[in-house]
């Protein structure tokens, strides 16, 4: 089994990933936390595996609760889970020792499969975490998908909350014109839904 802590300050933002943890078997969350010093001293006590820790939280924040956890206890793995961050925010979450860096807004199954990895002692990395590396190791953006100017276009308008033939009537095209657009933006992104494109994107730097 596969002993877990979950440490984020929104209550159900926090039930919502104790119930996906909870539905696997291999899988046990041994404690919960609203705030990093909760964080820091439950996982002294619990000793888990596998830590998922937010990074927005009262009192200390889920990089200097990663530093204080492994100071202490080395051996214990982190996964941060949270909303996309600036590049500082990401890498002063790896450089306090996190094993992972993985977005809320990821599938279930990929922070299920993260939470494996870490324990296993494997490395879990979203998108937008080996961008921020690559741009701090090389000074150039990571490569990534490229979409055309009227798929940026309509991606914005979808990230803007507008319907599809909403995006039609601003940009003069047919209903069917702006499926096809999304089509193309979805597999280019890897991603079936528009939620999950307008997310994917903003991860790969493409939407601010």
């Amino acid at each position: 089994m596969i002993r877990v802590v979950v440490a984020d300050d929104h209550p159900i933002v926090r039930s919502g990933i104790v119930a996906l943890l909870q539905e696997a078997e291999d899988v046990e969350v041994v404690g919960q936390a609203s705030d990093g010093d909760a964080a820091v001293a439950i996982t002294l006590a619990e000793r888990p595996d596998v830590v998922l820790m937010d990074l927005r939280m009262p009192g200390l924040n889920g990089d200097a609760a990663t530093a204080r956890v492994l100071a202490r206890e080395p051996g214990i793995r982190v996964l941060i889970l949270t909303t996309y961050e600036s590049d500082d925010q990401i890498l002063a979450a790896i450089e306090a020792g996190a094993a992972g860096y993985l977005l809320k807004a990821a599938p279930e199954s990929e922070i299920l499969a993260g939470v494996r990895a870490t324990a296993r002692g494997e490395t879990a990395l979203a998108p937008s975490a080996v961008a921020a590396l690559v741009r701090r190791t090389t000074g150039k953006p990571a490569p990534g998908p490229s979409l055309s100017p009227r798929e940026l276009e309509v991606l914005r308008l979808v990230a803007q909350g507008n319907s599809n033939p909403a995006i039609g009537r601003q940009l003069f095209l047919s209903e069917t014109t702006v499926k096809t657009h999304l089509g193309h933006v979805f597999e280019k992104l890897g991603v079936n839904d528009r939620t999950r494109a307008v997310t994917r994107a903003m991860e790969l730097g493409l939407l601010p």
